[in-house]
């Protein structure tokens, strides 16, 4: 079951319930995926306590014979073999338990992640357009990672703590039953201060993990307008608001360090007394000074197997206490993961109300691809943006839409593309006679290139596009002669945002991938803006060959030479949105 099914499962059952149970139930569900894993950590964990209590018992008894009944060490040497045999099985069980507790951390970790990244996508590049994409990147990163203590160590060591304790505690009374109770009177202790701790923990980190989206979101402004700020003479002022973003960090960093510190010395030190206690007791009464209970029983062998028991009483509860922090980090990161995963989809998953994507009748209308049906489109804080229109749009036709700026041509492809909702209307695509869901290429006014060799941004496309078809697609998008100058050719790097290519470049190389996706629909917005006549032409070219194939395209446009090539045109206008005005070119 996925990330999102279990949180949409879970918040119809929990309606208003506190975040901070929300978060936890969360996690809980996610180690169901993972539960041999972590029960196999437990178990290892718990083999490995077993072989402490056994290797204290054989350490004092070997060193009561020494001691008490002068027995040669040659004669012991079973329980010295016993020993190291004990030893050597602890520390398998050790290592199974760290191994099946991070293997159970990667798989979670991993799922996580792929949920995210696949509600982001599902959510596309407008409904994210309020978030930065620093913050993003942060949460895919950080925020996963911080789940790694909580599967990996706290919630093995939760069985353990559950488990180990009792068990001591048992042979402890066996031996002697005023030093069990001396430990059950201290016990308790420990958990009390770790739930004191996590919840100041936990509301540190939560602010921490706000506090370095923040920060990234604003480091990264800065870097990408370094150019912008040094024409107005603000790199200074930038550099001391990165410096107090970073310092504001620092100081909460260090304050939740700190909570952590504090919080491991006050448990060490009431464990530290518990067992001072248990050793003063011991050794008062090993030297006939305690006349009270079993203190008149106490031998070598008990007195001693008592004290060594001691500390591993603690060790449990003290090892849950440092990873309780662990448990805070996961809890803090889990806010803002959920925030994320909420994030309400579109419906399917593609388009809003109203959305079919079932093949048509060819008796409806002109068998149209795609067909609108008093559609209206609004955004948050601007209201409505277009419509209601009714618009159908024929397999191989050419529409151009056309209108002044802010009448909704872009909407309307964003629509089109499943990026945004209709807020009223019926939206029916048929998918299944062209390719499904993701056969649609999108080219927006600005192109979106990435760190890379043109190679490698072509092949966003078509991932399996052998040279050939690289050469041909830009060969198409009028880029043919530019890359046969380069040195390098297809091995040609880019930098962030395509740097060390020109927009109209750019723009080219991204109508490039159009070329190379063979998409059957193909939506334009403003593709040839930032080109010159000569080049215009070739684009232009480009997309007649497109058309010839069998392509449906959708263009928003100002240029004359598209709307010429376009078979059929829309326009939109401020005064005119609740209805389609459209001729033929």
């Amino acid at each position: 079951m996925s990330v999102q099914a279990d949180i949409e499962r879970s918040g119809g059952r929990r309606g208003a319930l506190d975040p901070q149970l929300t978060n936890r139930r969360w996690l809980r569900e996610l180690s169901g995926g993972v539960r041999g894993w972590l029960g196999l950590a437990g178990a290892a964990g718990i083999l490995a306590g077993l072989c402490t209590v056994v290797q204290m018992g054989l350490l004092a008894w070997a060193i009561d014979q020494l001691v008490t009944s002068a027995t040669a060490p040659a004669a012991l040497w079973p329980a010295f073999s016993g020993l190291v045999g004990v030893l050597v099985l602890r520390a398998v069980a050790q290592w199974v338990q760290e191994r099946a507790g991070a293997e159970a951390s990667l798989r979670i970790r991993a799922r996580v992640r792929g949920e995210l990244l696949d509600h982001l996508a599902a959510l596309g590049p407008v409904r994210l357009g309020d978030r930065h994409s620093a913050g993003l990147g942060q949460q895919l990163v950080e925020q996963v990672e911080a789940l790694d203590g909580y599967f990996a160590r706290f919630l093995p060591q939760m069985r353990l703590t559950t488990i180990l304790p009792p068990v001591i505690l048992a042979v402890v009374a066996s031996l002697d039953w005023l030093a069990a109770l001396l430990l059950l009177l201290a016990a308790p202790l420990i958990p009390l201060f770790m739930a004191l701790v996590g919840m100041g923990a936990e509301r540190l980190n939560r602010e921490q993990f706000v506090a370095v989206t923040r920060l990234a979101g604003h480091f990264l402004d800065r870097v990408r307008g370094v150019t912008t700020l040094q024409l107005f003479n603000r790199t200074a002022d930038s550099i001391n608001e990165v410096h107090a973003a970073a310092d504001d960090y620092r100081r909460r960093s260090l304050r939740t360090l700190r909570l952590a510190f504090l919080s491991s010395a006050v448990l060490e030190f009431f464990a530290s007394v518990a067992i001072a206690m248990v050793a003063i007791y011991i050794g008062f009464g090993l030297l006939g000074y305690i006349a009270f209970g079993p203190a008149d029983a106490l031998t070598l062998f008990s007195g001693l197997f008592v004290l060594l028991l001691a500390p591993e009483f603690f060790q449990p509860l003290r090892t849950l206490s440092q990873h309780y922090h662990d448990r805070a980090a996961a809890l803090g990161a889990a806010d803002g993961l959920l925030e994320l995963l909420k994030e309400p989809l579109p419906e399917g998953h593609d388009h809003g109300a109203g959305t079919s994507t079932e093949p048509r009748d060819a008796a409806e209308g002109r068998g149209a691809h795609i067909a609108l049906r008093g559609v209206t489109i609004a955004h948050p804080g601007r209201g409505r943006v277009l419509g209601p229109i009714d618009l159908e749009i024929a397999p191989g036709e050419c529409v151009a839409l056309v209108g002044p700026s802010g009448s909704g041509k872009s909407s309307l492809l964003q629509l089109l593309a499943g990026f945004i909702d209709a807020e009223d209307g019926e939206v029916t695509i048929d998918r299944a006679s062209f390719g499904g869901a993701d056969s649609i290429a999108w080219m927006d006014q600005r192109a979106w290139l990435i760190q890379g060799t043109l190679a490698d941004n072509l092949r966003l496309a078509a991932p399996q596009a052998s040279d050939a078809e690289l050469w041909a697609a830009i060969r198409r998008a009028g880029l043919g002669e530019l890359v046969d100058a380069l040195p390098l050719g297809l091995a040609t790097p880019l930098g962030e945002r395509g740097y060390g290519f020109s927009g109209g470049q750019g723009q080219r190389l991204a109508l490039a991938r159009v070329f190379l996706s063979r998409a059957p629909l193909v939506l334009l917005d403003e593709p040839t803006a930032s080109l010159d006549s000569e080049t215009q032409g070739l684009v232009i070219e480009g997309l007649r060959e497109l058309m010839a194939s069998g392509a449906t395209v959708v263009v928003a446009t100002h240029q004359q030479a598209l709307m010429s090539m376009a078979g059929r045109r829309i326009e939109l206008t401020h005064q005119a949105r609740r209805r389609e005005i459209g001729h033929d070119a």
